[in-house]
Order: structure tokens, then sequence, then C-alpha cells
């Protein structure tokens, strides 16, 4: 039995092992093939995979992951999704990991969620409207499944996030000279008030301020 902390990037060709090995994520999304079958781990979803089975992998922007290889037995004889707790994989010591995979919450086929792409998505167009309805249909979800998953995955709404990458922007423009009145245009303000309100509020101070920083 072996355990060790795998960084991933880019695409790991189609391959077999003659044992099992069970997925542990950190950190990032891992995209997996297990001979034609779409699966991923990210660090709410771990999965195994069993000896024998052909499985390729890519991760697009990176992904860590535990990876436990030990020998074939009882429960690790069929590709299995299993939640993980909210802290993440249960431990490092292999021996515990797999005593703890036997009662591990099984976990439902769930689309993916690439906060990525979504991400870069929404920064692209950071000028526009983004109501959560728009972000989910880049992810093929509804609003609601949407909120819920983003919620899950991050630790904040999707409107919470967004706002916070907008006065990210608006922080960066007002810091390099730019006029409040463009800068509320670039990040998707109604108006200079707007903005400098939102900067009072959740950065505690406004453009002034920035500036003189």
């Amino acid at each position: 039995m072996d355990m060790s902390l795998r960084s991933y990037r880019g695409d790991h060709g189609v391959h077999v092992h003659d044992h099992a090995q069970v997925l542990f994520g950190i950190d990032g999304l891992l995209d997996l093939d297990i001979e034609g079958h779409a699966e991923f781990v990210d660090r709410h979803q771990g999965i195994v995979i069993p000896a024998g089975r052909w499985h390729g992998s890519q991760a697009e922007s990176g992904a860590r992951v535990w990876v436990l290889d030990c020998a074939p037995a009882a429960g690790l004889e069929r590709v299995r999704r299993f939640a993980l707790p909210a802290t993440g994989a249960p431990g490092r010591a292999a021996p515990d990991l797999l005593a703890w995979l036997g009662s591990a919450p099984r976990r439902h086929p769930r689309r993916r969620l690439d906060l990525e792409h979504i991400g870069a998505q929404v920064l692209r167009a950071l000028h526009e409207e983004w109501p959560t309805a728009r972000m989910a249909a880049l992810a093929f979800l509804s609003a609601q499944r949407f909120h819920a998953r983003w919620l899950e995955l991050t630790g904040c709404t999707p409107q919470a996030w967004l706002r916070a990458r907008r006065l990210d922007r608006a922080q960066f423009h007002l810091r390099a000279g730019l006029p409040l009145a463009a800068v509320a245009r670039r990040t998707g303000y109604s108006s200079a008030s707007a903005l400098s309100y939102a900067l009072h509020r959740d950065r505690g101070g406004g453009a002034r301020a920035l500036r003189r920083h």
C-alpha cells in the first residue's frame, strides 16, 4: 500500500494498473475517463478506480490529489464515487484512509463545475450583467443547482464572488489613476456613486483613499 500527493496539469494518457487506486481531491478539478465513462475528482468528491481498468486524466487548470495505490480488495472492485468531508481527505495515513473509505458516503453522479473556466468567462466581460442564471448557463445547470454547487465548492455565493471580483478590478484601475466613472463602467456598476458606495461598504474606503494608497 502506498500513498502520495500528486499534482496534475494537462493531459495524462490512457493507462492501466494491476493495483487499485483511490483518489482524494485536495484542490482543483481532475477530469477522468475510465473506460469511456466521464468522471471527475475535486475537493468534495473522491473516486475508486479498480485494478485493470483503463483510464486517463486531464487537469486544464491544475489539480492536487492524494492517490492511494493498494492491492485489489473488497470494496475496491468497481468504480465508486464518494463524498469527502468539508475538511478534505480525512487524514494522511493510508490504512486510516482505507478504513474510512468503507463507511464513506456515496456520491451520486453530478455535473462537473469548472470554476476556472466560468470565472474566466465572467472576468472577460465584467462590465456586463451577470445574474446567477447567466453564470449557471455556462455550466448547463439551473440557477438553483448552480448556486448550491458554487457555494459548496467556494464557500461563497455566486453573486458574492462576483462582487468581490468587480471590486478587485475596480481597485486595480483606481490605483492606476482611472476616473471613478470610467472604472464603474468597466466593472459593471451603474454609476460612480454605486461603485463608491460598494467600495466603502465592502472594502472600507473610497476611490480617494485607494489612489493615496
